[in-house]
């Protein structure tokens, strides 16, 4: 009896997307790299959405723009993590342009929001809509993936409740949002249901210390739970 053939094992080869993406990702790995998270109450946000959905119309405003909208207005207070680092040191960026995470068939594509800052929730939720799609269908240019200063994961639609991205480089910084699920929370004393979600901050410690991290944490924890600006 012929011994049975066992078949080859299938490889997928670590070139075009798949192969940039490795590269990037061994680079992200190798910066000496701490990771942070926060929970926030996203109650005044829900509420903030439900206000702008009225006046959007029909584009669909969901807890992202406004996440996008408070990291680009929090950077704006917190410089050093808007930056890239240099071979021969860190380089501040002058404007915020925020690379948001695109989950495509064959990899990852991180098109870029540039000026986020100055846009509002509604802008951005009309922006991050066309980049992923045009992002999915193969049709952005290479320009709309380059100048990004910081980037967003987000894998809240998978029901996650929280995860460390890896860096972006030369970027410093990246925060990774999870899920968004009615936990409960002690509230003066009184337990009490609320809206919930987990960010977490991965930063460059050469470019960043331990002790700034945990401020812009602090401060986008205040700026989403208090709704303020947004």
């Amino acid at each position: 009896m012929n011994a049975a053939v066992e078949p080859a094992p299938v490889r997928i080869p670590l070139k075009g997307l798949r192969g940039s993406i490795a590269r990037n990702m061994s680079a992200g790995w190798q910066a000496p790299r701490v990771a942070m998270a926060i929970d926030i109450d996203m109650t005044r946000c829900q509420a903030l959405r439900k206000t702008l959905q009225a006046e959007a119309g029909a584009e669909k405003i969901t807890a992202t723009p406004i996440l996008l909208r408070a990291l680009a207005l929090n950077l704006t207070a917190h410089p050093r993590l808007n930056a890239l680092m240099r071979d021969d040191g860190i380089e501040p960026m002058a404007n915020i342009n925020l690379g948001v995470a695109v989950s495509l068939d064959e990899g990852l594509a991180v098109p870029v929001i540039r000026d986020a800052d100055k846009k509002s929730v509604i802008e951005l939720a009309a922006e991050t809509r066309e980049l992923a799609t045009a992002a999915r269908a193969g049709t952005l240019a290479p320009k709309a993936y380059q100048g990004g200063t910081f980037t967003v994961s987000n894998l809240g639609m998978t029901g996650i409740d929280w995860f460390t991205p890896i860096l972006n480089p030369p970027q410093v910084g990246i925060v990774g949002i999870s899920s968004v699920a009615d936990r409960a929370v002690v509230r003066a004393g009184t337990l009490a249901i609320a809206p919930m979600t987990t960010l977490t901050l991965v930063f460059d410690h050469r470019a960043v210390d331990g002790y700034p991290g945990a401020r812009f944490l602090a401060d986008l924890k205040r700026l989403l739970e208090s709704g303020d600006g947004l």
